[in-house]
């Protein structure tokens, strides 16, 4: 009986023993999948000897902006050795989608070429890879959250960030700030008023006048 018992209590340790130690991190309540944002610069060199773009080159730079799809989000920047004696001309071309040119560049591949100008497009989006996520079934023993758990928040966060970037780091406050646009939201709720102010509407359940 002794060598009996000893055997299954063998048999026991060496079974813990060789349970393999999984990474179970996600136990708390920390979304799993949490949104991504990446950044992609796109550029491309202009034609400007004497510091201007053409009207050839300006139509150049703007079916380049239709291909991309310019539009809110994205920061557009002048490089080059000529950037500020161009800067007119691209603005000129890139309001026309609703945007401002920025100041400074991104470091891009290659160097500017004497009398060209680089344009370049920063754009940024935020994503939520691996989702939809059921790699794990629901029936989970071991209170970990569930695989796809922060998919449906990062997606919709994600689809409706206007600026991918603000994810990564908000905006910074303004130097001077407007006491009374920035009271307003609470001015209005102030002065609503309230929606019971005229009396509970007479009702009659008997059917006559």
């Amino acid at each position: 009986m002794r060598n009996h018992l000893a055997i299954v209590l063998l048999a026991s340790a060496v079974g813990a023993c060789a349970t393999p130690q999984v990474d179970q991190p996600a136990r708390g309540v920390m979304a799993v999948n949490q949104p991504v944002v990446t950044r992609n610069d796109y550029a491309v060199d202009l034609s400007a000897p004497d510091g201007s773009l053409s009207t050839v080159e300006q139509a150049r730079l703007d079916a380049w902006f239709a291909g991309l799809g310019l539009g809110y989000g994205d920061l557009v920047y002048v490089d080059g050795a000529y950037a500020g004696e161009a800067r007119a001309d691209v603005a000129r071309v890139t309001g026309r989608y609703g945007l401002l040119v920025s100041a400074g560049s991104p470091v891009t591949a290659g160097t500017v070429q004497p009398g060209t100008v680089r344009v370049v497009v920063s754009r940024t989006r935020a994503s939520v890879p691996g989702c939809p996520n059921w790699d794990r079934p629901p029936e989970d023993y071991d209170n970990q959250q569930m695989s796809n758990f922060g998919c449906a928040m990062g997606n919709n966060m994600a689809a409706m960030v206007a600026h991918p970037g603000d994810l990564v780091h908000g905006r910074e406050g303004e130097a001077l700030v407007d006491g009374m646009t920035a009271g307003k939201a609470i001015q209005a709720y102030r002065s609503a008023k309230p929606t019971g102010e005229g009396g509970l509407p007479q009702v009659n359940t008997k059917g006559g006048k």
